[in-house]
């Protein structure tokens, strides 16, 4: 066990009150790919780049497109928590842990048992009708042959924040509540580059942990820096603090 996690064993033993700000980085350990690494998702090299395909405006110019890219890219049915979800989960149900706020649309937090979740960006599992606004489900867009439609006739779009269009306000208020009202903030998997959302770790007003395999702009406020997998990192963690999360095991 490195000196880092010990570390942050002490950190979390030490909090009140834990909240976590996850991004991409979260779920790569389950197979999703990110969207900003070398191995990401924007350095594709596709005629169309992925930021103008996961657009509004071309979602509604070309439906059809959008989703083939976005059925082959963003979601990942077969996907399954890793060690950090679960951790995560564990550290919530020992009292430790008040929320997440994470910038991914996969839903593995819920799937891995977490409770208070703020999903910045929407949730691919949430999907509606644009014309009656009826519920459907995931399979209901994957397994459309062609554009998933309602029986309205309306289309059916993911409940997923795309470019040009403004994240929720209540989300995004009871996340900025969440992480003001921590004594821990841990952050991970996240370049901390895209706003307003990054803007949220400077409102913790007490320590800051940043677990990421790449520099971010808040390094230098970090009160610990850890570079290694998220998920092999939590793994460690808890398995010195026991599995349930309360204390040494």
């Amino acid at each position: 066990m490195n000196k880092e996690i010990r570390q942050l064993a002490g950190l979390v033993q030490e909090a009140d009150k834990v909240a976590f700000f996850g991004g991409a980085g979260v779920s790569t350990e389950s197979g999703i790919p990110d969207f900003r690494s070398a191995q990401g998702l924007f350095h594709q090299q596709r005629a169309i780049p992925p930021e103008t395909i996961l657009s509004r405006s071309f979602f509604l110019s070309q439906p059809e497109m959008f989703f083939d890219y976005y059925k082959e890219n963003l979601v990942a049915p077969q996907a399954r928590p890793n060690p950090a979800h679960q951790a995560l989960a564990a550290l919530e149900k020992a009292g430790k842990l008040v929320g997440v706020v994470t910038q991914n649309i996969d839903g593995l937090h819920q799937a891995a048992g977490s409770k208070n979740v703020l999903e910045l960006h929407g949730s691919v599992h949430r999907n509606f009708c644009m014309r009656c606004n009826k519920a459907h489900a995931l399979a209901h867009v994957m397994e459309s042959p062609g554009l998933p439609m309602c029986g309205c006739g309306g289309l059916v779009r993911p409940d997923v924040v795309l470019y040009e269009e403004g994240l929720d306000d209540r989300v995004t208020r009871e996340a900025a509540r969440l992480i003001a009202g921590s004594d821990l903030l841990i952050v991970g998997g996240t370049s901390l580059n895209v706003y307003p959302a990054a803007g949220y770790v400077r409102l913790c007003p007490g320590k800051l942990v940043i677990i990421n395999r790449d520099p971010t702009p808040m390094d230098r406020q970090a009160d610990l820096l850890i570079r290694s997998p998220i998920g092999q990192t939590f793994a460690q963690l808890m398995a010195l603090l026991g599995t349930d999360g309360a204390g040494p095991a």
